[in-house]
């Protein structure tokens, strides 16, 4: 059963709490219920107890009745009932408050106090996050506002002013420049300083006069004639400190320490004639600029427009008077601008920069105050499921006293107790609890990282929180390198534990959150090897970083756009189709995904198979770690009252345990297949991009467009293919988005046929790259950028000689094997070939299920020319389709 830790999580963190703190509220009124329903019954009992001795009283005031006769001993008996049910009531009023009312409304207060201050602190909590969220979004839109203005100005000059050969595509090569360095200097030796009997580098110098700076009041002290000088100390504040902070155990010691620094240049005295330092109100100290120039801090500067001539020349040089009218001319300021001479230019680039420090500052304080408020929010969280627990049990104890009270005084109400004993079973803690949790909770645990966006599109050293497929990029991996390391760590890790009970634990330990985000940060922050790292931390803790990771992924690794997919296949395939229909029907789907995603899957999924397969695990270990990774692998897009209480992941990794070769080898096949040009032929076609950090290459290439369109008709033949850049800026490469056309070449270019699934000989290769080149070579020189990109296109249509489509791929899980990105660039075909090699399937362009289906191999063969009659493959520069 999950508890509130994971049960109570929202996007925006507040609207989960706020359910479940409704609740904690629901209980504290119920508690209230209770206690009112004991007190009442207590003035009850007491009222009864007081009605039933005012009837013997009253009873004796009648003289003419019993007490005339003897034998009366009914009326005495039933008299002397009354007051024994008299003393009965009264002490079971007094034992209903001794028991119930008093103890249980002590625990009340203190339980509502609980609530009330673990609500407060998280409140606090998050109206900081949200206070630090909001500053992001506006530091973010300064940011990208000042990068659009240094990039609209780069525009300006780019354009403005250029000559004609500047302009035309033949310009002529910049002439070579002569760099001269500077000779090697030598190293300066470090600068000490000597104050009192210590000595301190200029490292510890900095700290000591920085610390001197924030506690020693500083101020203004003004001279008559000679002016108000700034930053000034009495010398009775600067011995206070040093005997506080500094360990000065004597006024003279402090004395000699400030002596030494009126000395060494840090220090001097104003107002008065000489340098000596003294403990005294009256005498004050000016901190000369060396001190600010050591500590950084900013100066306080007021100039003073005053002549003197009572200070000699080594004050006069130190003196904030201006002694001459150059001096006041060249330190004239009227804007009080600090870069007076910088160009408008100079100043965007130079806001920019300060923007891009400013946001990327903001998020990364953002990103601690959200590690910090989720840690907060778990302990109050599991404080809380205590809290509730213990309110359940205690009610369960108050009513079995307050029946207690009862029962144990008056035996006539038995069936009372017996009742009331019957209602105190029908309240169960564990069931209550649960039965608030199915129908109250929120969502599980997905935390909602902010990352850093560059507004050129890198990703940088960001590791948590990033889209897989651009983490992938930039480690130039088909699995994140995060990944890698971490399942390549627990595989080398796993033999070092004792057992295999062991070995199965750490995937299911309860790892608290504080010491996951202490990896995470190390993690985050480690621009090299992850291995280091990994080794300082318990292996538990490793295992829980990579789930962490798979929750703060923007998307989950099965998009959760296929979500409704996987709910359908779940919902109606049960019990209409078979278990092999359900297997095609998940490649299928799978097969849907980025390749990253499908590499990672698979690698995640090899690992688990194979601790499950050596481990020898059990159906009770293979369901808790199916239900613990479900959320890390796949989530709908919207978690809500719907979706919060469906298995449909669980039943995927099930899946995927138990079909994992027969799921990711249809995966395999198929990619490979689309990698030799079976099926589609093309890969898979992405969504054009609405990233405003790519609006540099779309203005690039509208500019291209506009300047090809004003050239003058080439004179080349009109049957060269031209291709125009792709304006899909997510894409790394454009290999396999052109339609093919096949076309039969004239005359002698005819050759033998050959199959599509042959190996192509020397000759082959050599004749496909020789005629492309020639094709090239008869275009115009302006499209430079199309002819590059032709011949790639020519290179990636020549059949992969190192794949065969009856051998068996390998596997990219665990980091083994270093996966071949296709989407990085096609390999160079070599003149001879001497061996066919394996490759891995997932390193293929993305498969694009055509509309036909894959044709089977008979209809391939039918498919090519006879014999004699090979038919050469052209492109055809038609548009793309892209589909998001």
């Amino acid at each position: 059963m999950p508890g509130f830790a994971d049960s109570f999580w929202t996007p925006d963190y507040a609207s989960g709490l706020g359910v479940l703190y409704t609740k904690l509220q629901q209980g504290i009124a119920e508690n209230r219920q209770v206690l009112t329903v004991a007190s009442l019954r207590a003035d009850a009992e007491e009222a009864y107890s007081s009605r039933l001795g005012e009837i013997a009283p009253a009873v004796d005031r009648i003289n003419s009745g019993f007490s005339k006769d003897e034998g009366a001993s009914a009326y005495e008996g039933i008299r002397g009932e009354m007051i024994e049910a008299a003393r009965n009531h009264q002490k079971i009023s007094s034992n209903i408050r001794e028991l119930v009312v008093n103890p249980f409304g002590r625990w009340c207060d203190q339980h509502a106090a609980r609530v009330q201050n673990s609500h407060d602190d998280l409140q606090a909590r998050i109206k900081d996050h949200m206070k630090q969220t909001e500053l992001v979004k506006k530091l973010r839109s300064q940011y990208f506002n000042k990068c659009r203005l240094v990039e609209d100005l780069e525009e300006e000059n780019k354009l403005a002013f250029q000559s004609p050969e500047a302009s035309s595509p033949k310009g002529k090569p910049a002439a070579p420049k002569i760099v001269f360095t500077d000779p090697p200097q030598e190293p300066e030796e470090p600068e000490f300083f000597d104050l009192g009997d210590q000595s301190y580098s200029a490292e510890q110098i900095k700290g000591v006069l920085s610390d001197m700076l924030n506690n020693i009041k500083i101020g203004e002290v003004k001279v008559p004639i000679l002016g108000t000088y700034q930053n000034t100390s009495s010398g009775a504040d600067i011995v206070e400190y040093l005997q506080k902070k500094m360990g000065a155990s004597s006024v003279s010691y402090a004395e000699r320490i400030g002596q030494d620094m009126v000395d060494v240049g840090f220090l001097r005295l104003i107002g008065n004639m000489g340098n000596t330092f003294a403990n005294s109100s009256r005498m004050n100290y000016q901190w000369r600029p060396k001190v600010f120039q050591i500590t950084g801090v900013p100066e306080n500067k007021k100039p003073l427009l005053r002549m003197t001539s009572l200070m000699s020349n080594d004050e006069a040089s130190g003196s904030p008077t201006i002694t001459s009218v150059s001096e006041i001319l060249s330190g004239w300021n009227p804007l009080n601008n600090p870069h007076p001479d910088e160009t408008p230019a100079e100043k965007l680039h130079r806001e920019a920069r300060e923007a891009d420090d400013r946001y990327k500052t903001a998020v990364l304080k953002l990103d601690q105050i959200r590690c910090i408020l989720e840690e907060e929010i778990i302990d109050h969280l599991r404080f809380m499921e205590r809290c509730e627990l213990d309110r359940l049990k205690a009610i369960k104890s108050v009513v079995l006293d307050f029946s207690g009270a009862v029962s144990n005084v008056i035996p006539a109400l038995q069936s009372t107790v017996d009742n009331m004993m019957l209602y105190q079973e029908t309240i169960q803690p564990l069931g209550d609890l649960r039965y608030l949790l199915e129908n109250y909770r929120t969502g599980g645990f997905v935390p909602k990282v902010q990352p850093y966006e560059n507004y050129y599109g890198s990703v940088g050293d960001q590791v948590f929180g990033v889209d897989l497929e651009a983490r992938a990029r930039a480690d130039r991996k088909r699995v994140p390198v995060l990944v890698t390391n971490i399942l390549t760590f627990l595989d080398n890790h796993y033999p070092d534990l004792e057992g295999d009970d062991a070995r199965r634990a750490i995937w299911l330990h309860d790892v608290p959150l504080a010491a996951t985000h202490h990896l995470r940060l190390a993690l985050n922050n480690s621009a090299g090897d992850h291995r280091a790292i990994l080794e300082k931390y318990e292996i538990p803790i490793v295992a829980s970083v990579l789930k962490l990771y798979l929750l703060e992924l923007p998307d989950s690794l099965v998009s959760s756009q296929v979500y409704e997919i996987v709910k359908t296949v779940y919902s109606t395939t049960a019990n209409e189709t078979s278990e092999e229909g359900r297997i095609k029907v998940l490649q299928s789907t799978l097969g849907q995904l980025r390749l990253n995603n499908i590499a990672t899957l698979d690698a995640l999924m090899t690992h688990f198979t194979r601790l499950i397969d050596l481990t020898s695990a059990d159906e009770a270990y293979i369901t808790a770690l199916a239900q613990t990774l479900a959320p890390c692998v796949l989530r709908p897009r919207l978690e809500n009252t719907l979706t919060i209480n469906e298995r449909h992941s669980y039943r995927l990794i099930r899946d995927l345990f138990d079909h994992k070769d027969a799921i990711f080898g249809e995966l395999k096949r198929q990619s490979s297949a689309n990698a030799l040009g079976v099926g589609a032929g093309a890969a898979r076609p992405r969504a054009i991009s609405t990233d405003e950090s790519h609006r540099r290459a779309a203005v690039e290439a509208r500019n291209r467009a506009i300047a090809s369109r004003s050239r003058a008709t080439s004179p080349a033949p009109g049957a060269r293919h031209r291709r125009d850049r792709s304006t899909d800026g997510s894409s790394g490469g454009s290999s396999g988005r052109f339609p093919i056309n096949v076309g039969s070449p004239h005359g002698s270019e005819r050759k033998q046929t050959r199959q599509s699934l042959d190996v192509p000989t020397t000759s082959d290769l050599s004749t496909a790259i020789e005629t492309k080149v020639a094709e090239e070579d008869s275009s115009e020189t302006g499209a430079t950028t199309s002819s590059a990109e032709n011949d790639k296109a020519a290179v990636s249509s020549v059949p992969d000689v190192s794949t065969s489509s009856s051998s068996p791929t390998n596997d990219v899980a665990g980091g083994a094997v270093e996966p071949t990105n296709s989407l990085e660039g096609s390999p160079t075909p070599t003149a001879s070939v001497t061996t066919v090699e394996k490759r891995d399937s997932l390193t293929r362009g993305r498969h694009v299920r055509r509309a036909g289906g894959s044709h089977p191999p008979s209809e391939i063969k039918s498919s090519l020319p006879p014999d004699g009659e090979f038919k050469g493959v052209t492109l055809e520069d038609k548009p793309m389709e892209d589909f998001a």
